[in-house]
């Protein structure tokens, strides 16, 4: 969903940094991990893999990463070409969004923009038991759709996170203004990488 739907102002790594900083202040985490090989999402993972958060631990670490994306989410444009794309899509395919960030946040900003209703189901953090790159979310909506298989979806993301998770679930992915280099070394390989949104329309063909 950020910066593949929407133009997200969420700054990934303050969210990143407070978020180590309050596991490593909590003693959960050491310090000295090398933040750039970490997005919050797997830090978060590292932190849970410990057994030492409880429940109030927890609470309050999610309210970071709450916080970041509430901030981030006011105001959020779409990216360019994204209703267009979605009024071609809408009615022939089935649409979802799979999102690290809190379902309310998702379903704010998709609502802010005019697009939620060509949605059939958004999957935040909620519906997931590990974040991406862990294919929870993704597995989620399968489930919604017993007609169909993992081969019958095509995901569309931006991030080495959603390629991964992707294709942990056995869906084919598309890479949308990616980092190639990132891509490349998370050994993550898309079937196309593209820049703008009427290229997709082109890719389903």
């Amino acid at each position: 969903m950020d910066n593949t739907l929407l133009q997200s102002k969420i700054n990934f790594q303050a969210m990143k940094e407070e978020t180590y900083a309050f596991l490593v202040e909590q003693c959960v985490l050491p310090e000295g991990l090398p933040l750039p090989q970490y997005t919050t999402s797997t830090i978060i993972e590292e932190a849970i893999a410990t057994n030492r958060m409880t429940a109030e631990l927890l609470q309050a670490m999610w309210e970071i990463p709450v916080k970041h994306e509430v901030e981030g989410m006011q105001g959020a444009a779409l990216e360019p070409g994204v209703t267009e794309l979605l009024d071609k899509l809408h009615g022939s395919y089935h649409l979802a969004v799979v999102t690290n960030n809190s379902e309310k946040a998702a379903h704010a900003a998709l609502r802010d923009n005019g697009i939620i209703h060509y949605f059939d189901y958004v999957a935040g953090r909620e519906h997931m038991q590990s974040l991406k790159p862990a294919p929870d979310g993704f597995i989620y909506i399968l489930d919604r759709y017993p007609a169909t298989s993992a081969r019958d979806w095509l995901s569309i993301g931006d991030s080495w996170i959603d390629g991964k998770a992707s294709e942990r679930a056995g869906i084919e992915f598309i890479a949308y203004q990616a980092d190639i280099e990132k891509m490349k070394n998370a050994e993550v390989f898309p079937r196309k990488y593209f820049s703008h949104m009427n290229e997709l329309m082109e890719l389903l063909i």
